[in-house]
């Protein structure tokens, strides 16, 4: 009789801080009677994996323990600056093979999305392989989300010596400092790549507010809210102006 191989366990972690530069305590601000980070976490939470928040010991961000606390997320604090040491640090401590990488500034996030590639980079049996939806942009902004081992994420952590690559996360992976990593981007054929449905200045809030206020968008996904933005250019134009922050930046 063959031993049974364990079965991977597979985490989402997404990082969050009040401290953002561009809109201070984005994930705080409510629309719908619920903050935007309590969307991100609901839609995450319907992938049925595990959904971690890694924030920082910064004290403003207790308000964010509390918050994840009440609605029974598990949050791991960590560095401000040093983002990779913050998640190889809730990988440990939730005992992780790999970790699905999301930031808290896409409310809607699509679920499905999450689940596909999840699906897919279990369905690879590769240790090495990093898969995302981004790596070319097919995807509007805020539907974002990258998928490792966590033993690539320790030897980053470990070896990682730019300050982009420990603020940001993945740079080491995706641009295979290590020489060790096979990279798969998952394309979109839906469309939409120029919009954006995340949360990072005033007008894209004004956007989502609309979204969720006057179209349920907290319940669609992303090929829906895509039709959406089709019909209406009026939403979209909302927030087109905004560039996105460079890495580094």
């Amino acid at each position: 009789m063959e031993p049974v191989t364990p079965a991977l366990k597979i985490g989402i972690v997404t990082q969050v801080r009040v401290t953002s530069t561009r809109l201070p305590a984005k994930v705080l601000l409510t629309v719908g009677g619920r903050s935007y980070l309590e969307h991100h976490l609901d839609r995450l939470s319907r992938t049925g994996l595990p959904v971690i928040v890694a924030t920082t010991t910064n004290f403003n961000d207790d308000l964010v323990e509390k918050l994840c606390e009440e609605d029974g997320f598990p949050v791991f604090r960590g560095s401000e600056d040093d983002v990779l040491s913050r998640f190889a640090g809730a990988a440990r401590e939730h005992d992780l093979d790999a970790i699905v990488r999301v930031t808290s500034d896409c409310p809607l996030i699509d679920p499905e999305i999450v689940a596909a590639g999840v699906d897919r980079w279990r369905a690879e049996n590769d240790p090495d392989l990093y898969i995302s939806n981004c790596l070319e942009r097919t995807y509007p902004r805020g539907m974002d989300f990258e998928i490792f081992s966590t033993a690539r994420l320790y030897d980053a952590e470990a070896n990682a010596t730019l300050k982009a690559d420990r603020e940001h996360v993945t740079p080491y992976l995706h641009q295979n400092r290590s020489g060790a990593m096979r990279l798969l981007n998952l394309p979109w054929s839906g469309g939409g790549a120029q919009y954006r449905l995340t949360l990072d200045t005033a007008d894209d809030w004004k956007l989502l507010d609309a979204l969720i206020e006057e179209f349920g968008a907290s319940t669609l996904g992303c090929a829906e809210l895509v039709a959406i933005l089709d019909e209406h250019p009026e939403l979209s134009a909302l927030n087109a102006h905004i560039e996105q922050k460079k890495l580094g930046e």
